[in-house]
């Protein structure tokens, strides 16, 4: 990279550069601006004709709407999608990183399935939003009474409520979607228990979802409907009942070194900015190169948001196969988006044009980089259980709470979210480490962020110095350090599944 005293160029084929901070004309003179520039913003560094491809991190983001002069700012005005066609060529480039040369540990909860978890929740489970207040409902009343007083070792009950259940198909893809996310956080690691809670009457019925099978290896697990038990009170009574049970075989989990290779990690980016392919999210794929090393697993998502870089995957796939079934999940989208009457480049949104993004095409090679170089594993489904070690792609929408939900059902013990204007959540049982893309942004939501990552460029900090940083942090905070969103409570809203197919 080439880093002029105001702008950086991160390719030598690129024509344009990035704002390194709010520019006026006259204040730099490599290219002389012809118009203020904002921070994350693009400039043209040479002449561009219309119709003629822009290109950023060596890679196509769009073509020339218009005639674009040297010093011209770059953005939505005179620069568009356009066509764009990509070559696959899969599995080309899937050298495998080197294994790690230290054992590295954390101190997580050992599960009766040889999962680890980095919290111990007990969470309340609902298979429909009709059975969600009273689920609230038990989790207020165990807080009043004062339940986990005794039990030292739980670090609270969750309700987990949501919006669906009913009012759909049985048999569709929608269901499958649900189906697994709800069986995926009734097992995840990060739950000493759990108590499943339905109505009765229905589509997602608490029958199909036990089905006479183990949910659960460590017995933790109990359910009833609010119609059996006979009404709101006698199922609050029943959930307290059950609940002490459970915080009995929960509370007798301790902390206990595990190896970092049972750390899954859900990697996501929202809110992003001009400064999110530059800093934060290469930064991340540094630490994500650095846990798969070490054996552990990272899960990348977002598929309408790698749409254009997809390409850059498929050459890491670890088979023809593997790459090809991400392009199936990219023509699903395509068909996905087309049948709803959207598009791919809905996205950017409109904070991240502010922040400097143009294009989907643009701001996917930023998203892209948090995967780091490693190859790509496998491609699941959204909230499929993930059974293979390595970095990994699980299909899931752009919308933030939706994907972490799906990531959380498919395994993630941990989550890291960059942020380059500021976004503020937290999923529990999962922990959410937040990374700034720009150190403005940082100090003012200092609160809620845990990682800066705008020394990269305001203070010329390494991206392998910054991805050690990550590294670290995520094995502390596997073994119980809180993050900024957990220290405010954030999780109690954020379990999106995501609901396709028709509302009936």
């Amino acid at each position: 990279m080439s880093q002029p005293p105001r702008l950086l160029t991160l390719h030598p084929q690129d024509n344009v550069a990035i704002a390194l901070g709010d520019i006026a004309p006259g204040e730099t003179d490599a290219p002389p601006l012809l118009q203020s520039v904002k921070q994350g913003h693009k400039v043209a560094t040479t002449p561009i004709r219309a119709g003629e491809n822009v290109l950023r991190y060596g890679q196509i983001i769009g073509q020339a709407k218009a005639d674009i002069a040297v010093g011209e700012h770059v953005h939505v005005h005179n620069l568009g999608m356009g066509e764009h066609s990509r070559d696959y060529a899969h599995a080309s480039e899937n050298t495998p990183l080197p294994p790690a040369t230290e054992d590295r540990s954390f101190m997580g909860y050992t599960r009766a399935d040889g999962r680890v978890g980095t919290r111990n929740y007990i969470g309340i489970l609902t298979s429909v939003n009709c059975s969600g207040s009273v689920a609230r409902f038990i989790a207020e009343a165990a807080e009043k009474s004062g339940l986990l007083d005794a039990y030292d070792n739980i670090d609270g009950i969750v309700p987990i409520t949501h919006g669906t259940g009913c009012g759909m198909s049985g048999e569709n893809e929608g269901y499958a979607t649900l189906f697994r996310t709800l069986s995926g956080y009734a097992q995840h690691p990060n739950f000493g228990g759990i108590l499943l809670i339905g109505l009765g009457c229905e589509v997602m019925q608490i029958s199909d979802l036990v089905g006479g099978r183990p949910i659960r290896a460590d017995g933790a697990l109990r359910y009833m409907t609010i119609q059996h038990e006979g009404g709101t009170r006698r199922t609050i009574e029943k959930g307290l009942e059950e609940l002490r049970g459970i915080a009995k075989l929960a509370n007798e989990a301790r902390r206990a070194p595990a190896p970092v290779s049972h750390l899954t990690v859900g990697m996501q980016c929202g809110g992003s900015d001009g400064y999110s392919g530059i800093t934060a999210n290469p930064a991340l794929g540094m630490a994500s190169d650095m846990l798969v090393r070490h054996g552990g697993t990272t899960i990348l998502s977002e598929t309408s948001e790698i749409y254009g870089a997809e390409h850059l995957l498929t050459r890491r796939a670890a088979s023809v196969e593997v790459g090809e079934k991400l392009i199936e999940r990219i023509r699903w989208w395509e068909d996905y988006t087309a049948r709803n009457h959207g598009e791919m480049d809905n996205n950017p949104s409109p904070g991240n044009k502010r922040g400097g993004l143009t294009t989907i095409l643009e701001k996917s090679l930023g998203a892209v980089a948090k995967s780091g170089s490693a190859p790509l594993t496998d491609v699941y489904l959204f909230g499929e259980k993930i059974d293979k070690r390595g970095f990994v792609f699980m299909d899931s929408p752009g919308f933030d709470p939706c994907s972490v939900t799906g990531q959380i059902a498919s395994g993630a013990n941990l989550i890291v979210f960059t942020t380059g204007r500021g976004s503020v959540s937290g999923y529990m049982p999962t922990p959410c480490i937040k990374v700034a893309t720009n150190s403005d942004m940082y100090r003012r939501m200092s609160e809620d962020m845990d990682v800066n990552c705008g020394d990269i460029v305001s203070e010329g900090v390494g991206l392998d110095e910054k991805g050690r940083e990550i590294f670290e942090m995520l094995i502390r905070v596997a073994s119980g350090e809180k993050t900024n969103s957990e220290s405010l409570g954030f999780g109690g809203v954020e379990f999106v599944p995501w609901q396709i197919g028709a509302v009936m």
